[in-house]
């Protein structure tokens, strides 16, 4: 670590990258930085305060770091199932411009506000929770090195579509492959000009729902030769799951699992029955508080789900809680029956894949936080979210589920007919989770909510959801 030569040396680290040999240091007398010379790779400077400035072009031997406006960065991600509908991976989704790859940080463009975001400061690990990141990257970004800026043990490289595979990108892939970066083609269609590519590339995208079924399976039979596998984008449904399972697809990118499979008419499991029993009671406006333990110490599954909870890291306890009135009182009743509600929910979702319930938690806390921030009923946001996902758990019409909830006719008109002033709080969080930035935008706007604090409600929901698996 080197310290820099300059009025405020005392405030300055310098983290490389890799292996930097710093000729000059950063001129902190003026208001910009600049003066940073590298050896050409992409460095980090870190402030002690936190702030990121991360640095990409080297002009005649001297970085040129930037300055401009506060831009605010937007990150949401989308999951990718093996073929169990476990998790394998996440594509994360960023809002820079038109476009959903990674923001060009390219110092002629970028701005230190860009580069000290939430995301870079907090890094990626919180928000794919250990699993692998799938980050698109333009054909500039390629060429300049930027993947390198991450470690090559949790990043999937996606190359764009309209990357051209030409002498410079090969050689840039080439690099990437030998410090152990791994490779995915997007949208891929296939032509022989990707030829030496392909013999790069771990994963092939192809879209389920642009490409013709035909085209699919001529293209599956020209990638035999290549040693990658297949993921499947664009599952919307159920039977499109099916479909690419049947044709050998590895990998599905979509929101298929956040919908009903088929609108059941037999009737509920017993348990199920049991859960919303006791999502009913537990909210319903005139039950008593002092039977809220007995009715949730039968249930020994809930009684360990919240007791092992509310003993987490996240409190930071110096005493254990041990009993279920021991939690009533330090949740409070509204944080009790909130708690139960969820984790009743949860139990609702059998043989549903993990992400189902993952995504109800992250929106029910999400709401609830942005409830918060708004001075609006939270616990009433909270439910809005929670609940949003339960047509999905169930396999059945939301009005038919709802109706044997006791929520209220603000949570109902928003779920069942997608109406009311609670209704641009689920298009908040269903246009961010998709990265729909421009429906996401408007819905923003009309909500109130300010930049900051989304993409920090949306980071606080994920560990939440995290905290409960």
């Amino acid at each position: 670590m080197v310290a820099g030569s300059c009025p405020y040396r005392q405030n300055l680290t310098f983290q490389p990258i890799s292996s930097i040999v710093f000729d000059k240091y950063i001129d902190m007398q003026r208001p910009t930085l600049s003066n940073l010379v590298a050896d050409g790779k992409p460095i980090i400077v870190k402030l002690v305060e936190g702030t990121i400035v991360w640095g990409l072009k080297v002009y005649s031997g001297c970085y040129n770091a930037f300055e401009g406006e506060s831009m605010d960065v937007f990150v949401a991600r989308q999951p990718i199932f093996d073929r169990n509908k476990k998790i394998y991976a996440y594509e994360l989704l960023f809002r820079s411009g038109a476009s959903n790859h990674f923001p060009d940080i390219d110092g002629e463009t970028a701005t230190t506000s860009l580069l000290s975001s939430s995301f870079f400061t907090v890094g990626i690990d919180r928000i794919v929770a250990g699993k692998i990141a799938f980050i698109n990257f333009t054909e500039d970004l390629i060429a300049k090195g930027t993947p390198h800026l991450f470690s090559s043990g949790k990043m999937m490289v996606e190359i764009l579509e309209n990357v051209d595979p030409n002498a410079e990108i090969i050689a840039s892939c080439n690099k990437l492959k030998e410090k152990g970066y791994e490779l995915a083609l997007d949208d891929f269609v296939y032509s022989k000009k990707f030829e030496e590519l392909l013999h790069l590339t771990d994963i092939i995208k192809i879209d389920f729902r642009l490409t013709p079924l035909e085209k699919i399976e001529e293209m599956i039979l020209s990638l035999n030769k290549y040693n990658c596998k297949l993921l499947a984008e664009k599952i919307e449904t159920y039977e499109e799951f099916k479909k690419a399972m049947s044709l050998g697809f590895n990998y599905f990118q979509g929101y298929f699992f956040s919908k009903p499979e088929v609108l059941k008419n037999k009737d509920l499991s017993v348990s199920q029955m049991t859960m919303i029993r006791l999502i009913s009671q537990i909210n319903a406006a005139e039950f008593d508080v002092s039977a809220l333990g007995e009715l949730v110490s039968h249930d020994v599954s809930i009684t360990y789900k919240l007791l092992n909870y509310i003993n987490s890291a996240y409190f930071g306890r110096l005493q254990p809680i041990s009993s279920i009135t021991q939690a009533i009182s330090y949740l409070g009743e509204k944080g009790f029956k909130l708690f139960v509600s969820l984790i009743a929910t949860s139990m609702l979702a059998e043989n549903k894949p993990d992400a189902l319930v993952k995504m109800a938690v992250i929106r029910a806390r999400f709401l609830q936080l942005i409830g918060i921030e708004l001075k609006k009923d939270s616990s009433e946001m909270f439910l809005l979210g929670l609940f949003s996902l339960i047509d999905a758990m169930l396999d059945r019409n939301m009005k038919e589920v709802l109706k044997q909830l006791p929520l209220t006719k603000r949570v109902s008109a928003a779920l069942i007919d997608r109406t009311g002033e609670l209704f641009i709080y689920i298009r908040l969080i269903e246009t961010y989770e998709t990265g729909n930035w421009v429906a996401f935008r408007y819905a923003q706007k009309k909500s109130g909510i300010e930049d900051k604090k989304v993409l920090d409600f949306y980071l606080e929901a994920i560990a939440w959801a995290d905290l409960l698996e």
